[in-house]
């Protein structure tokens, strides 16, 4: 019986995989689950390799290292598939047999070869074209990890919406306290809030939008998707 799910995260710097890790984890920590997120890279530079790694389950979790066997892989830049640009060669190395891998991409990235490797292992794949869907909702490409972290939530409903609500409010959305007697806010600090507001909404929209196309596609293939559901089930 599965007590954990684990979850790979690969990107490339900038694309905000350490974030979508922190804020999954978050989530899982409101739904009342034990969960830790901890990021893996090398240079911190624009477009170079970055992995981060979640571990959500009913029981308290120690390990932090790079995670080897994960039963989900979520795949942030087409380069980490075509130019290899990822700590993890092949980048589904190691996923467990029934896993889900979710890739940011309109058209099938994968070789022959890959679709059956995977196949071999019951993998079911998720091509989602997050970063369309971060233009249209986000109105900018930053939003691409919310649209991520949408989809791995409506196909897998480890984490809810308002889960997730809750922690994009705890991580971004900390508010201006007055002190002392001051009772308003001045022009200027109105201004930061009210624009922080509008992209927590817009970003919380992209998360919402995700879900639910991800949701309708985990419907179409509900038979594939059999033993992720049942290993999530037995998790939680």
């Amino acid at each position: 019986m599965f007590k954990r799910i684990n979850i790979r995260i690969s990107g490339l710097g900038g694309q905000g995989a350490v974030t979508a890790a922190h804020l999954l984890a978050m989530a899982a920590n409101n739904e009342k689950l034990y969960s830790i997120s901890n990021p893996f890279f090398g240079a911190e530079k624009r477009m170079a390799p970055a992995e981060s790694y979640v571990r959500i389950g009913i029981e308290r979790i120690y390990d932090r290292g790079e995670l080897v066997y994960p039963d989900i892989i979520m795949v942030f830049h087409p380069q980490v598939i075509t130019m290899q640009k990822s700590y993890t060669a092949p980048f589904y190395d190691g996923v467990k047999e029934g896993g889900l891998v979710i890739i940011n991409t309109s058209v099938d990235l994968l070789s022959d070869e890959d679709h059956k490797r995977l196949e071999d292992k019951n993998v079911t794949v998720f091509n989602h074209d997050a970063t369309k869907l971060a233009l249209e909702i986000g109105k900018t490409e930053l939003s691409t990890n919310m649209a991520m972290l949408g989809a791995c939530a409506g196909v897998t409903k480890i984490v809810g919406l308002e889960a997730l609500d809750v922690a994009l409010q705890e991580r971004f959305g900390k508010r201006y306290v007055a002190s002392g007697g001051t009772a308003t806010l001045d022009q200027a600090i109105t201004k930061k809030y009210a624009k922080k507001a509008q992209l927590l909404k817009a970003n919380m929209d992209t998360i919402t939008k995700s879900y639910e196309m991800a949701e309708e596609w985990a419907e179409k293939v509900k038979p594939a998707l059999a033993n992720v559901a049942a290993g999530v089930e037995k998790a939680f």
